[in-house]
């Protein structure tokens, strides 16, 4: 299941995301934003965990640090008909830290396996964990005993490693993504040390070909984040590349075809258009044309009463673009 991911993604993977991204590959896993467990089990479940069938399979990603708490959360994730419990070990956020989870996480590993341990008891759903390769000044071996420990202490086999180091002392959000350097090289030897384990890489991947050779080496999967929403046409080919199966779209106007029904359902129910054509921006990048299709976006689609009419305008400034198998 773990073999192609969509990465989870702060105010990016939302439940309209996910079904655009559902239009272009039938097989890849996507995930959740990050979510807090207080927040579920205090918030308002349906407007924060809804999501349409269509979506499977999809992940709940969690943030938190308390094992009863993440274990209802869990629970109430299990019961909208989540397909998988992810805890967040990785996010390097000053938010983030305050609460004491995310990439601080990483230096309290037998905390990480009690919460883990409790989400497993809560569901019947597979519950896994996304981490770094370490934080701060932590040494090389900071992953393997990371993976190790929390492997020993809660049964969880299933480790998606984002291959930097997250510098929760200088370094923001946006720059943890970027400037520690990627270590691809210590996630191969986690992989090697304990074949047991199912080890999804994370990371700096930009395209399919880098994810065929990575999947080549011997990782059990690959996740996407930035370059699979900057250009999430690259996802139309995964099916076929990665899963040996038919692509669902041949063309990113079969994909705008596949989106009309659920933009029109998103206005009947009151709701904004803007609220999915913020992700579709990247659907026609470097095609001539691209340019006026988001600004005919920008213009429009926040606007009361915007529909599936304004979608298709849009793509009518794009000239048709190739099959893939062109």
């Amino acid at each position: 299941m773990h073999r192609f991911c969509v990465a989870p993604m702060m105010d990016r993977t939302d439940r309209h995301c996910r079904f655009f991204h559902r239009t272009l590959s039938r097989h890849a896993l996507l995930y959740t934003e990050m979510l807090t467990a207080r927040a579920i089990i205090h918030g308002d479940q349906d407007r924060l965990l809804a999501f349409d069938p269509a979506e499977h399979p999809v992940a709940l990603q969690l943030g938190g640090s308390e094992p009863e708490i993440l274990a209802e959360a869990a629970r109430i994730g299990e019961g909208f008909g989540y397909d998988e419990i992810n805890l967040n070990c990785g996010c390097p956020s000053d938010r983030v830290q305050r609460g004491w989870f995310g990439a601080r996480l990483m230096t309290e590993p037998e905390l990480v396996a009690r919460c883990l341990a409790a989400m497993h008891e809560a569901v019947s759903i597979p519950v896994t964990v996304k981490c770094r390769t370490g934080i701060d000044g932590q040494d090389d071996g900071a992953l393997e005993r990371f993976a190790r420990t929390v492997h020993a202490l809660s049964g969880v086999t299933v480790f998606i490693i984002h291959a930097r180091k997250a510098w929760l002392q200088g370094l923001n959000p946006k720059q943890n993504r970027e400037i520690p350097p990627l270590r691809h090289e210590l996630v191969f030897r986690l992989k090697s040390a304990h074949p047991d384990l199912c080890i999804v890489l994370n990371g700096g991947i930009v395209g399919l070909d880098e994810a065929e050779t990575l999947l080549a080496r011997g990782v059990d999967g690959v996740m996407l984040g930035r370059a699979a929403y900057a250009d999430p046409w690259l996802l139309a080919d995964a099916d076929s590349r990665l899963f040996g199966a038919g692509n669902p779209v041949e063309t990113r106007q079969e994909a705008i075809d596949a989106l009309l029904p659920y933009a029109e359902r998103l206005a009947a129910e009151g709701d904004r258009l803007h609220a999915l054509t913020r992700h579709v921006h990247g659907l026609f990048q470097c095609q001539p044309g691209a340019r006026a299709f988001r600004r005919h976006l920008a213009e429009t689609a926040h606007l009361p009463g915007a529909s599936a009419e304004v979608l298709a305008a849009a793509a009518n400034h794009v000239a048709q673009p190739n099959r893939l198998a062109a």
